[in-house]
């Protein structure tokens, strides 16, 4: 991080001790944690077991406002990925109103032959659910792939067109790290899997109420 390389700096504890004349001391002491997201416990435990009035602070406290923005950032991502879902929901709806209407006579004749509305039903829920499993699957296999290897497609996009999408000098981060967490890709595969699912009802629904006499009148 650009903010953190410009200003800090290592040094050997004994160096750091002569050249502020701390004599053996120390002015505080950073610890590093495997559990980030632990680190308020942490250290209050830490603070507890010192048995001294000593001064605590973690990394959510310091960057809140920055870590805040990036959460109001992955909620406003998350509703503007749901509305595209949403999108292709809706193509899935006027596809099957689409194919409704161009098979009103087959619909017609399999009603005159002895098919309930129920069956017809079935049909299209049927074809909309095939449609959405395969677009989710799709969608989740490329995602992955996608999220595995961004850093790599980053630097590839880089060499080919010779720029640099995040400045050190103007963001707070050079590379564009990603981490696939699972919870969020079944999460988003569920939700897009029942808005196919429910897109497919008012198509089968239509269809199912098809009027034989009606259908077959021009024909």
């Amino acid at each position: 991080m650009y903010e953190f390389d410009r200003r800090l700096a290592f040094i050997n504890v004994g160096d750091a001790q002569r050249l502020y004349r701390k004599k053996g001391a120390v002015t505080g002491v950073r610890l590093s944690v495997t559990e980030i997201y632990a680190a308020p416990e942490i250290v209050r435990e830490v603070a507890r077991e010192h048995g001294e009035m000593v001064l605590v602070s973690d990394w959510t406290r310091r960057h809140v406002n920055f870590f805040r923005s990036i959460q109001i950032t992955k909620s406003i991502l998350f509703v503007i990925l749901l509305m595209v879902v949403a999108v292709a929901a809706f193509n899935i709806v006027s596809t099957l109103v689409m194919v409704v209407k161009d098979k009103q006579a087959d619909i017609a004749i399999l009603r005159t032959v002895g098919a309930r509305p129920s069956s017809i039903l079935k049909i299209f829920v049927t074809q909309g659910s095939i449609v959405g499993i395969v677009g989710t699957l799709a969608g989740v296999v490329l995602g992955v792939l996608v999220a595995t290897n961004l850093e790599a497609i980053v630097g590839f996009l880089e060499a080919v067109f010779g720029m640099k999408f995040l400045a050190a000098d103007v963001y707070f981060i050079s590379d564009l790290p990603s981490e696939l967490q699972y919870g969020d890709v079944v999460r988003i595969a569920l939700i897009a899997l029942v808005l196919a699912l429910v897109s497919t009802l008012y198509p089968a629904w239509v269809a199912s109420r098809t009027s034989p006499a009606e259908a077959l009148r021009y024909d």
